[in-house]
């Protein structure tokens, strides 16, 4: 597995490497209740506190991150990354997802998922991707679901969040021997011609 930075295109988004150009973009899209359970917000709320976002996550080990575009106006609307990248256990991690409020519910999210998994299990030769999430974080529990990940369970008090919240994580996975039905589920969802 050789995981590096390259641009995934699909039908409504288009994920390309995340850039600190990408900051002015990702702010405008981004609104501070997408944060609330996440410490990856901009701190301050201001094009320079998410350019030093942006800095922090690509200086993050095994990690390699992306800025999801919207299509059709050219625009940033949101980011994820390839994270806690496990090459001798050809085994990585979807993570650090955000998708601005006027995007969630389209086909934004389960495509720029689709393109990550596609390229991680057809690409990459992944046989394990993993996907995690605050368990207080419903919506994305069910967002996760719905890509046909299978929830493994929950992560006990796993991360100390900054205010000192104890977070417990659910953790779901697709292996390489599910990634086939899952990806027929996901071409039928969004609407690929076969």
């Amino acid at each position: 597995m050789n995981v590096q930075p390259t641009t995934l295109t699909g039908q409504v988004v288009r994920l390309e490497p995340l850039a600190i150009e990408h900051a002015a973009g990702l702010l405008a899209a981004a609104t501070p209740d997408l944060f609330v359970l996440s410490p990856q917000k901009p701190d301050p709320w201001t094009e320079e506190g998410m350019r030093v976002e942006l800095r922090s996550v690509l200086a993050l080990a095994d990690s390699v991150a992306f800025a999801i575009v919207d299509l059709s106006t050219g625009a940033p609307i949101g980011r994820t990354t390839y994270m806690d990248i496990r090459l001798a256990h050809r085994g990585l991690e979807i993570g650090r997802t955000w998708i601005a409020r006027a995007h969630q519910g389209t086909r934004a999210n389960p495509e720029s998922k689709f393109l990550l998994l596609r390229h991680a299990f057809e690409a990459l030769g992944a046989i394990h991707v993993q996907l995690k999430t605050d368990a207080r974080n419903a919506h994305s529990q069910r967002a996760i679901a719905k890509l046909g990940a299978a929830r493994e369970g929950t992560l006990r008090k796993h991360l100390i969040l900054p205010g000192g919240v104890v977070r417990d994580t659910v953790l779901f996975s697709i292996t390489d021997d599910e990634w086939p039905g899952v990806r027929e589920r996901l071409i039928a969802r969004l609407g690929y011609e076969p």
